[in-house]
């Protein structure tokens, strides 16, 4: 798999249907600001595309000081669709507790957590709606959704509080596949890390499982030019974790070792294999205990770099 990473990641995001300008500025309003025990919790209206408000909830540690090491933290779907940002302060039942505010509080990251289109704040019209509407106007649900995605990176970066070098992302499901897709196309993230949703799509295909994930997953003409290991090979070198239940009938594990066997290639001629880990658990589509410390180990690498060019 050989290929010129910037103009894959242009055709990819071309692929995402007609977006607003990556140029247009972000407006932003707080909302509120409130502190708990591990974190200050503050909520923000965003403008991130000229269309419609974006709810988001920032966190940040109470014992550590900035600028923070900081995780874009991307929701999952589960037909929940009015829970959406509240994901990060409140959890899920497929992820371990406690919720990932919390938990990445205490070990000194910030976090960004935005309702996307359909959820949290912004779930006045059905997803199959959405899609449609959108494809009226030549564009594409996802391609919005991770507009949006990108856009929050630019707020996030843009924070004086937030090491804009050190930057992560990562979710579970929908979240996963989000994660990805983000990390793919910027390169300002430096740690990717999905859970429960990396896998072939032509396994999918085979398996006949194309019902198994929301209209919200389908980009038209994506497999004409691009497979899911040609999308995560551009993460390369940086450092990505994919984690997967083998017992998950929304990944295919077939499909998530095709993915494995082409990314070692891809990172070994990088001259980084060590970048990229794929680890499979007993589990179906949620996150165990042993995921989480999993991530939190490999996560660490931010914070140690955020540490070491602090000493530089």
């Amino acid at each position: 798999m050989v290929f010129n990473q910037e103009k894959a990641r242009e055709k990819l995001y071309c692929l995402l249907g007609d977006l607003p300008k990556r140029s247009r500025p972000i407006q932003s309003r707080k909302i509120s600001e409130n502190s708990g025990e591990y974190f200050i919790l503050e909520k923000w209206e965003l403008d991130l595309n000229g269309l419609e408000a974006v709810p988001a909830y920032f966190t940040k540690p109470l014992k550590s000081q900035p600028p923070y090491p900081a995780i874009l933290y991307n929701h999952a779907h589960g037909g929940k669709y009015q829970l959406g940002k509240e994901e990060l302060i409140h959890g899920r039942s497929i992820l371990q507790k406690p919720p990932y505010a919390e938990t990445l509080a205490r070990h000194g990251f910030a976090a960004l957590c935005i309702d996307q289109w359909a959820f949290g704040e912004r779930s006045g019209k059905t997803e199959s709606a959405l899609f449609k509407d959108m494809l009226w106007e030549g564009r594409v649900l996802w391609g919005m959704m991770v507009y949006d995605s990108l856009r929050a990176i630019d707020f996030l970066a843009a924070r004086e509080d937030v090491d804009a070098s050190n930057l992560g992302t990562l979710g579970i499901s929908m979240g996963s596949t989000m994660a990805y897709w983000v990390a793919a196309l910027d390169v300002r993230i430096k740690v990717c890390v999905d859970i429960c949703c990396l896998t072939d799509f032509q396994t999918l295909r085979d398996l006949n499982r194309l019902d198994a994930h929301g209209v919200y997953y389908y980009v038209p003409g994506l497999l004409k030019h691009f497979n899911a290991a040609e999308i995560n090979a551009l993460i390369a070198p940086r450092a990505h974790l994919s984690l997967i239940g083998t017992e998950d009938n929304l990944t295919p594990l077939a499909g998530s070792l095709a993915v494995d066997s082409e990314l070692k290639k891809v990172y070994k001629n990088e001259g980084a294999p060590e970048n990229w880990r794929m680890a499979t658990y007993n589990i179906g589509h949620s996150e165990t205990a042993e995921m989480r410390r999993d991530i939190l180990q490999f996560i660490e690498r931010l914070k140690k770099q955020s540490n070491d060019e602090r000493i530089a």
